[in-house]
């Protein structure tokens, strides 16, 4: 719900309403508020209620930069890991993400977008900046569903084609470089949303 933007930033939810609406029991609940709240894409608003934090122009660029830092590092990694048949997976979900992109759908959008760009980080091997990068996601998460809500899914960035290029060529800077364009464009819409 929090990854793919479906609770709006600063909407309180309480946590009986979070299971309610995952169809599950309060104990699973509770534990991934804590663990999301511990990452700070939930924060807790008294009275059993939690709610996304509404970021600042300022505290999305952080969030920007840390992805600019680490996600590039992630995928020029990840090429090293990779057979073949991975690269074809992960065309798989890029043609899904267009599809989306396609027939106006944002949470396809977002869920395949972020499944393309997790699947191939997995193959890095870097623990730590994979758990980096999840936060990350996680708190982009929401501010990006805004803009699309505002924007749709029309001219939407995806620079996938270009890092599938440069996977099936084995250019780990050139993969790096795609996956950096493809934040970048994404920064820049949201940018353009926050403003």
């Amino acid at each position: 719900m929090v990854l793919y933007g479906e609770l709006a930033p600063g909407e309180p939810v309480t946590i009986q309403g979070l299971a309610d609406r995952a169809g599950l029991g309060m104990t699973p609940v509770r534990e991934a508020i804590r663990r999301l709240t511990s990452q700070g894409a939930l924060v807790f608003k008294g009275n059993r209620r939690v709610e996304v934090p509404e970021l600042t122009l300022s505290q999305y660029g952080e969030l920007a930069f840390a992805r600019r830092a680490v996600e590039p590092e992630l995928a020029r990694r990840a090429i090293e890991n990779m057979e073949d048949f991975d690269i074809d997976l992960l065309a798989a979900e890029d043609a899904a993400v267009d599809a989306a992109i396609e027939n106006g759908d944002v949470r396809g959008y977002l869920q395949h977008n972020h499944l393309f760009h997790a699947r191939l980080y997995a193959h890095s091997g870097a623990e730590v900046l994979i758990a980096i990068s999840e936060m990350l996601w996680l708190r982009s998460g929401p501010p990006l569903r805004v803009m699309l809500g505002r924007h749709g899914t029309a001219n939407l960035p995806d620079m996938h084609r270009e890092a599938l290029a440069a996977m099936r060529a084995r250019d780990p800077e050139a993969v790096a470089a795609a996956i950096l364009g493809d934040i970048d464009q994404g920064i820049a819409q949201v940018n353009r949303s926050l403003s």
